[in-house]
Formats: structure tokens, C-alpha cells, sequence
């Protein structure tokens, strides 16, 4: 049958995950129905692959998957397509930064998280793919913000509303998918992209369907195509049901 869609790339919290971050058993009913039914099905999250294979294998998903907000493109599990870097200096300092306002931090370097409690001691000599911040004070984030702006060479998100998320520049979801397309020989019209947070905006933004949750930040409601239910509420069996896997 001729899909109009042929891609369904999914973040994975606040998305694919009910709060308690569980699938529900309809929501994997269905993608496993649109797999059957020959749809790729791509896992596009900011978690690390090792934190979001588990539900990949789950699924059973054979398909490529965009990691880290996009700095690591997986061709097939373990199996590395693309990787972007952050400039380790960038990385030391974000790191002063995060020191500096008293935030929360956390990084991923291709081998671990690190966070403000296990701080890496040799931050030159490792590969960084991705740099956060956490506080539930508005003023301290928006003081990161500037600084972080001010840094250049960044790529800024968030995955909360209380939290920063700091990417190669030019590196988000909406570069992953781009490059998933290429291995798969898709076009950026054939995806269906979902989400909830700002590390999905691009994506939807640049996706043939853009799809909001309905526990979606604003922003990201305001720029969807569609906005579906919550992730508790089995938003993503309705984006399947209703359309994708319709004749078209």
C-alpha cells in the first residue's frame, strides 16, 4: 500500500514514555502493527543509546535511532552511523558556569554520565556529546541562557521546562532524522515526527507531520501540525491509528 507516511520518529520522555516510564501495552500493541504494516519506526530521544536500547529491544526495533538529541546517529543497534562532538573547551566552560550559578549539571561523554556529584577530572581528553543544566529557579536559567548565547558554537534545547540542554550548533533531532532518512532513502515529507519539548522542535518543525503530545510544552503545540494526547493518555496509538496507517 502507498503510505504517505513512511518514518514515525518518536522522543522517547514525556512521548513513547508514560510518566512512570513504562510503554503501555496499546501503545506497543500498535507500533508493532505499524512495523508490520512496514513503517520504520525510529526511537529519537536525548537520552544516551544505552538508556534508550532497552526500549528499542522492547519494541523490536531493528531500525536506525537518534541519541543524545542528535549527536549520535545508530544505522542499526551498536552500530554507530554519525557522531558530533562538543569542543571540550566549550564543555570546561559550561562546566564553570554550572559552578558559578549553583545549577544542577550533568554531561555525557561517549564513555558515561557525569554530573555534579562525579564531575569528569580530565575534561580535554574526553569526546563530550552532550552538556545540561537543571534549576527550578527561572532567574539562574536565564542567566545560563545568555552565557551559553554568548558562548557561540552551541545548539541550545531543553527536554523540561526547568532545564537546558546544550548540543553541538547544528546538531538536534531534525539532523538526525535528516540523516536516518538518507540510510533508509526517505524524504523528510514521509516522517511523522512526535514530541513534547524543545529538543523536538526542530523536528517537528521540519517533519511532513509535526505532532505535538498534549502534555507538550506551549511552544511546541504552537508549531505542531497536530496536537494528540498525553503521553499517559496513549497519544501515540492516535497518531498510528489515525494517521498514519489510513489508505493514502
Amino acid at each position: 500500500m502507498n503510505r504517505k507516511y513512511r518514518l514515525l520518529a518518536l522522543d522517547m520522555d514525556g512521548t513513547l514514555l508514560q510518566d512512570d516510564h513504562e510503554v503501555s501495552p496499546e501503545t506497543v500493541r500498535w507500533i508493532k502493527e505499524a512495523v508490520r504494516q512496514g513503517i520504520h519506526v525510529c526511537l529519537s530521544t536525548g537520552r544516551p543509546f544505552q538508556d534508550a536500547y532497552p526500549y528499542a529491544k522492547q519494541l523490536e526495533l531493528t531500525t536506525p535511532m537518534v541519541t543524545v538529541n542528535g549527536s549520535e546517529v545508530w544505522r542499526a543497534p551498536y552500530e554507530l552511523y554519525r557522531r558530533s562532538l562538543l569542543d571540550s573547551k566549550l564543555v570546561a566552560e559550561m562546566h564553570e558556569l554550572a559552578v558559578e550559578t549553583g545549577a544542577w549539571f550533568w554531561a555525557y561523554s561517549v564513555e558515561r554520565l557525569y554530573t555534579r556529584e562525579s564531575w569528569c577530572e580530565d575534561v580535554e581528553n574526553q569526546e563530550w556529546l552532550k552538556f545540561g543544566y537543571t534549576s527550578e529557579d527561572d532567574e539562574v536559567r536565564h542567566r545560563i541562557l545568555m552565557q551559553l548565547q554568548d558562548m557561540g558554537g552551541l545548539e541550545i534545547t531543553n527536554s523540561s521546562p526547568v532545564n537546558l540542554e546544550i548540543n553541538p550548533q547544528g546538531v538536534n533531532k531534525a539532523t538526525g532524522i535528516k540523516q536516518v532518512c538518507e540510510l533508509l532513502g526517505l524524504d523528510m515529507s514521509q516522517v511523522v515526527a512526535v514530541g513534547d519539548s524543545l529538543n523536538d522542535l526542530a523536528v517537528i518543525q521540519q517533519a511532513g507531520l509535526g505532532v505535538a503530545m498534549g502534555n507538550a510544552q506551549q511552544t511546541v503545540k504552537d508549531e505542531a501540525d497536530l496536537v494528540v494526547a498525553s503521553n499517559n493518555e496513549n497519544g501515540i496509538v492516535e497518531v498510528i491509528r489515525d494517521h498514519i496507517l489510513i489508505e493514502g
